[in-house]
């Protein structure tokens, strides 16, 4: 087991000798052996300190490691804020843990009334009341509440607001860049977002918007996102037709998604049969438009045959309205998003 204790070693000879030496004495413990233990000499000595004095300096970094994760230590620049434990503030959470790694120790979750996130706070989420304490302990500051809600909010955070440390991310409904600046009154970068409730899976469409160019906010916002689906930066002003297309989309297809399960009953399947056919077969011809970036109509060339079953089921839907139903509801979701402000009422992330 010796060596010349003058010689250098590397990480995997000291791993070697410590794992020897763990491994004795567990042979020693469980067969309850009471003869001696092994004897050293004055080279297997100074191995063994030096195996031990390295896995321990090993562990302490691990250990290191992962309080800097956990937000055991200093984590400002790596902890998250969801001020707004609604449903969009929920499925965030969810997919920081579930999809881009994080630990639910470095996402503060706030909400007025805390009863309802009872079950993140089972799992080690940072649940509070006191947005301002959420603010203190993060970089990222992702607001979620309704319209209505977001000038109390924001006066309560304002004097906690660093604009050289934080950065905004506001998924608020309606509301613009330059109206989140001016009511925190602070030069805070500010990024307008808009995700849907798939960021709970990972299967997020995101549109981002933000003021000037490219900076670290964007930046962080695309990085951040990218792992909970799809992200595209578009200008600000298209930022209401997005809610309408991908936050309120998701009711939208689901809808459509509910319909053909329905009429999957009427011609023979039982319901869960039915629903389970017809999601899956949604998002088959989802991904297909998304792996192979071709436009709808070329896949459904590939399932139209002259007087076939499936150009007669299309052309009976378009004669009854399908695609100018799907396109009226869009337009009129663009209006009502359009119309949100603090000062009316709205449906955008509960509080």
């Amino acid at each position: 087991m010796s060596k010349n204790s003058s010689n250098l070693y590397n990480q995997k000879d000291l791993i070697d000798i410590w794992r020897k030496i763990k491994i004795h004495s567990a042979i020693r413990y469980f067969s309850q052996e009471k003869g001696p233990e092994l004897t050293y000499s004055p080279a297997d000595k100074h191995d063994r300190k030096q195996a031990k004095t390295f896995m321990s300096t090993n562990n302490k970094n691990k250990d290191s490691n992962l309080k800097s994760r956990t937000g055991s230590n200093n984590s400002f620049e790596t902890n998250i804020a969801l001020l707004g434990g609604g449903n969009i503030g929920c499925a965030i959470a969810r997919g920081l843990v579930n999809k881009a790694g994080y630990e639910p120790a470095q996402i503060y979750l706030t909400r007025r009334q805390t009863k309802s996130l009872g079950r993140f706070k089972k799992k080690g989420f940072q649940v509070t009341t006191d947005n301002r304490r959420a603010v203190a302990h993060c970089k990222t500051i992702i607001i979620a509440v309704q319209p209505t809600q977001l000038n109390e909010l924001l006066t309560s955070i304002r004097t906690a607001i660093v604009p050289d440390k934080h950065i905004i991310l506001s998924a608020v409904a309606g509301i613009s860049n330059k109206e989140v600046s001016e009511r925190l009154k602070s030069k805070v970068p500010v990024v307008r977002i808009m995700p849907n409730t798939a960021v709970a899976i990972g299967e997020s469409m995101t549109c981002l918007a933000a003021n000037g160019q490219r900076g670290r906010a964007i930046i962080t916002a695309e990085k951040l996102f990218g792992q909970l689906g799809r992200t595209l930066v578009i200008p600000e002003e298209h930022m209401i037709p997005a809610t309408a297309l991908c936050a309120c989309g998701v009711a939208f297809f689901l809808r459509s998604v509910r319909a053909a399960s329905q009429g999957g009953i009427q011609i023979g399947f039982h319901a869960e049969e039915a629903l389970e056919m017809a999601a899956q077969t949604a998002r088959g011809a989802a991904s297909l438009l998304l792996e192979s970036n071709v436009h709808p109509e070329s896949e459904i060339d590939k399932v139209t045959t002259p007087q076939g079953c499936t150009i007669a089921g299309l052309n009976r839907m378009e004669h009854e309205g399908f695609s100018s139903a799907m396109i009226k509801g869009l337009v009129t979701a663009t209006e009502i998003a359009g119309s949100f402000s603090p000062d009316k009422n709205g449906d955008g992330s509960d509080d």
